[in-house]
């Protein structure tokens, strides 16, 4: 609540920087614009940039170093009963004084109590020390800019630069973060191959990660082989993108070329709240409603179901995923220039033969894209697997059989308290890993065929 209110403040004075910053570059020029060299907007916005980054740089400093350093001062000051604890109890300590102070829990001891009031008042002190400086420098930074305006002080470079600065850091994050996710993925499946060896985690046949308390037990080593893994999420992708490409794909084509304009107003809406259901409805759909009538209609063909097969659960995907293809190529496909249409008409050609011709060659790009993430969303689905396709690790390219994908697996090695330095818990950023290169395999496939026709039409 004090950091909001403090927020609060320090958002106001910055809006009350870019109001005096403004009236203060009018008052220069006595209200005659033409005469600066900046607008009196980006003098507005000089004014409030200096009120509101230096607060922000303290606000952010002291959320990013107050837990550590309450840490430190707290333990320092610890008895020496509580002092002589080994780093396990003493970490178990901490919190429990933590949660005293700022939850009011009961203290197990009265030194515990007077850690957990020592603790409150140095976060206060710490917290006001932060308010103090980041509004001491938010005053300062307003009157040292409204005071330094006149005529000739170009502001809009200034504001400028220091919006690409922005611009330049929140692509650096992005760009570092994948680089984070890439190499936890990395270093932890390095890990996982030194106890199971890549060929027989690419090439093996038969997972089963548990692993057996005593060696004498059956599978006390564990199986990694991943391929049924991989056969289970291709299978289910694939059942998946038959449904949803072909729907979705026509169902665009119809809305942007055939559909009265009050139609498509009405049922593309419609269509994309498919996007918005969450994933465990689907699950419950595909559970109690496709996976029986699948089983009860292959009974009376003579064929064998599972209760739980890759065709209920693609299926399902695939209506899931039909707003990811659909709105997408109805969006690219309305962008295709009028211009070629109407050449391929003055040529002699049909509305059909313009529409597969000219119109999808020329909107193949974004096809592409949409195709794509859908089965990005396909591939990375777990909750409509794990309660229609289950958790058996087949290998099989039979749909009416139960399999798993690799994301179901991943959960499943995850679930409940787990020690990261066992196979059965590393075989997870192994699979991620496996993935994540798939991903990109799909992504660099998908670009070569945009680029391709993209020069085509461009």
């Amino acid at each position: 609540m004090q950091l909001l209110v403090l927020s609060l403040v320090l958002l106001a004075l910055t809006a009350l920087g870019y109001r005096l910053g403004r009236g203060r570059a009018l008052a220069v020029i006595d209200c005659h614009p033409r005469h600066l060299h900046s607008l009196p907007s980006y003098h507005g916005y000089w004014v409030a940039m200096w009120c509101g980054l230096p607060a922000l740089l303290v606000l952010a400093g002291w959320l990013m170093f107050e837990p550590s350093l309450l840490r430190a001062l707290v333990m320092s000051a610890l008895p020496a009963e509580l002092a002589g604890l080994p780093d396990e109890r003493l970490a178990l300590v901490y919190n429990e004084v933590r949660n005293v102070a700022r939850y009011g829990h009961s203290a197990s001891s009265a030194a515990v109590a007077d850690a957990a009031r020592h603790y409150a008042s140095l976060r206060q002190t710490i917290f006001a020390a932060a308010a103090l400086a980041a509004l001491s420098l938010a005053i300062a930074g307003l009157v040292y800019a409204r005071s330094r305006i006149h005529r000739q002080l170009r502001t809009r470079n200034r504001v400028e630069s220091a919006i690409r600065v922005f611009l330049i850091a929140a692509s650096l994050v992005a760009i570092f973060t994948t680089i984070g996710i890439v190499l936890s993925l990395l270093f932890e499946s390095l890990r996982f191959f030194q106890s199971v060896s890549v060929s027989e985690f690419l090439f093996g046949t038969s997972w089963s990660p548990q692993m057996a308390i005593r060696s004498d037990q059956v599978g006390s080593s564990g199986a990694f082989g991943a391929v049924p893994l991989f056969t289970g999420t291709l299978l289910i992708a694939g059942i998946a993108l038959l449904v949803a490409v072909p729907l979705g794909l026509l169902s665009a084509v119809y809305m942007a070329e055939y559909a009265a304009p009050r139609f498509r107003a009405v049922v593309k809406p419609l269509l994309e709240i498919l996007a918005g259901i969450p994933t465990v409805v689907y699950g419950f759909f595909a559970a109690l409603t496709v996976a029986p009538f699948i089983r009860d209609a292959g009974t009376a063909l003579g064929l064998t179901v599972a209760s739980e097969s890759a065709l209920a659960a693609g299926l399902v995907m695939g209506i899931m995923i039909i707003p990811f293809v659909s709105s997408l190529a109805d969006d690219v496909i309305t962008a295709v220039p009028h211009s070629l249409r109407e050449g391929s008409y003055g040529l002699g050609a049909t509305k059909s033969e313009t529409i597969t011709l000219v119109v999808l060659p020329a909107a193949l790009p974004g096809i592409v894209g949409g195709v794509l993430l859908a089965a990005s969303r396909a591939i990375g689905e777990t909750m409509i697997v794990v309660m229609a396709a289950g958790l058996a690790a087949n290998l099989t390219a039979n749909p009416l059989e139960a399999v798993t994908t690799v994301t179901t697996q991943i959960v499943t090695l995850l679930v409940g308290d787990q020690e990261f330095d066992s196979p059965k818990t590393l075989a997870a950023f192994a699979l991620g890993l496996v993935l994540f290169t798939i991903t990109l395999a799909l992504n660099m496939v998908a670009l070569s065929i945009v680029n391709r026709y993209r020069e085509k039409y461009d």
